[in-house]
């Protein structure tokens, strides 16, 4: 099977906005921040549970690596003096805090939804080792997140302890009128256990609001510090988005460079080829046609050897005149134009010698398509059912079309012995360039027995 792709990719949806404003990451990650229905129902929403997650993974997570950050930095700063060893140490420290940014950016995707750009690396600031040894020191990014290492032991430990308290209370007042709160507290009070249950039950509604909020407001917390301390900054992300655009842009530039020269290579062929046939077939014909003519007009209208050099000369002319029509036909065929690509392609299979079922939209699709398009589209089919007739031994073929998303999709296929090749200078290669040159994707798929599948794509607007 080969594959060639001859054009752009097929648009896809905009990415989300990689710097989303507070209010936008309240939204994903703790609506009930925003009131509404949202907070009412936060005890049992959702964004709750994926908030009380990342407070229990990310407290015994964070606690350890922002213990290991306040211990071997510092530690590794202090051995500096002492012969250097410091160095390498700290260098180190600052790699295993960059797979840690890493680790962290997806934990908080996982748990909260939030995506956040990652960083990149800063690059060395001068050729040879010791620069690139030394680079995780010089990058601010990689320094950051050794702060939210350090600051999350403090960040983590305040949720934990807020919500596993806040949870608690919730939990025994809700559970109060069912299993009371002991004799000690009844006999304090001097009430029955129903009836202090019944007023605790309020108290561990409020708290278990509390420990929702509490727990969002901590995920929000963690993503706002992850965007600030852990992710791309906005500079670097625009410069990077910047460098890849004018890479595509370089990419695109090679790209339609080399199918100009394709175009141009293919319309040489094609003017050579008009000329040719030209010359080697209407030409001569109509040579021998005035030949013919003039050897009648000079013989007597009583020999009866003029009729048959007229009715040789008329059989020129029928013969000449199919010639031209199927030039005409290879250069852009009428029926194409005055009845559309359906009626185009029913031509074709009609002229086929292996029988070809047809597919096209029933509604009014394809006549929204450009003509460029509908043109290469009719010159593939022609050239796939040839090579069908010619090469693969198929007892049948098929062509469907279709259209849609501003995308007229082309797929022929027979069930003939597969093989085929888009080998340089062959007319599949051909067709190849004439999609490229539309900005088209060209795709075939020909496993040996298995048949042939030619799949195209051309842009409507072409």
């Amino acid at each position: 099977m080969t594959s060639q792709l001859a054009g752009g990719a097929t648009p896809t949806a905009a990415p989300p906005d990689p710097f989303p404003s507070a209010v936008a990451d309240m939204a994903t990650v703790a609506p009930a921040l925003l009131g509404g229905r949202a907070l009412v129902a936060a005890p049992v929403s959702a964004a709750t549970w994926r908030a009380l997650a990342q407070t229990m993974v990310g407290w015994p997570w964070l606690l350890t690596v922002g213990l290991l950050v306040l211990v071997w930095v510092p530690t590794s700063v202090s051995l500096i003096p002492a012969l250097l060893v410091g160095i390498p140490l700290l260098v180190w420290s600052q790699l295993a805090v960059r797979w840690f940014a890493r680790v962290e950016i997806a934990r908080l995707r996982a748990q909260t939804g939030a995506v956040i750009p990652l960083p990149h690396a800063r690059p060395a600031a001068g050729p040879g080792w010791w620069s690139r040894f030394l680079a995780p020191l010089r990058d601010g990014r990689t320094w950051a997140a050794n702060g939210y290492a350090a600051l999350s032991t403090l960040t983590t430990s305040l949720a934990f302890a807020l919500v596993v308290a806040a949870g608690a209370v919730a939990l025994a007042g809700v559970l109060a009128p069912v299993y009371g709160v002991g004799p000690a507290v009844e006999d304090r009070f001097g009430v029955s256990r129903l009836v202090l249950g019944l007023v605790l039950l309020p108290a561990g509604l409020v708290a278990a609001w509390v420990a929702a909020i509490a727990a969002q407001a901590a995920a929000l917390l963690q993503v706002r510090m992850g965007r600030t301390m852990l992710g791309c900054s906005r500079a670097a992300y625009r410069l990077a988005t910047a460098d890849a655009a004018r890479e595509r842009a370089e990419e695109r530039v090679v790209q339609v460079e080399s199918t100009r020269s394709q175009v141009v290579g293919a319309a040489d062929n094609e003017r050579r080829r008009i000329e040719r046939d030209l010359h080697d077939g209407a030409q001569q014909r109509l040579v021998a046609l005035g030949v013919e003519l003039g050897a009648a007009r000079r013989r007597p209208s009583s020999d009866p050897e003029a009729a048959a050099v007229l009715e040789r000369a008329h059989r020129e002319v029928q013969e000449t005149l199919a010639e031209l029509r199927d030039l005409v036909r290879g250069i852009h065929p009428a029926v194409l134009t005055d009845r559309g690509l359906d009626a185009a392609l029913s031509a074709l299979a009609s002229r086929s010698p292996v029988p070809v079922a047809v597919r096209t939209p029933d509604d009014d699709r394809l006549e929204r398509c450009g003509a460029a398009a509908q043109a290469a589209a009719y010159f593939v089919v022609a050239e796939a059912l040839t090579n069908v007739a010619k090469h693969a031994s198929a007892t049948s073929a098929d062509v469907t079309v279709t259209c849609a998303d501003g995308r007229l999709t082309l797929v022929v296929h027979d069930d003939g012995r597969g093989g085929a090749v888009a080998a340089p200078g062959s007319g599949l290669d051909g067709l190849r360039s004439r999609v490229a040159a539309l900005d088209g994707a060209f795709d075939l798929a020909s496993p040996a027995g298995a048949g042939t599948t030619l799949t195209v794509e051309l842009p409507c607007a072409s």
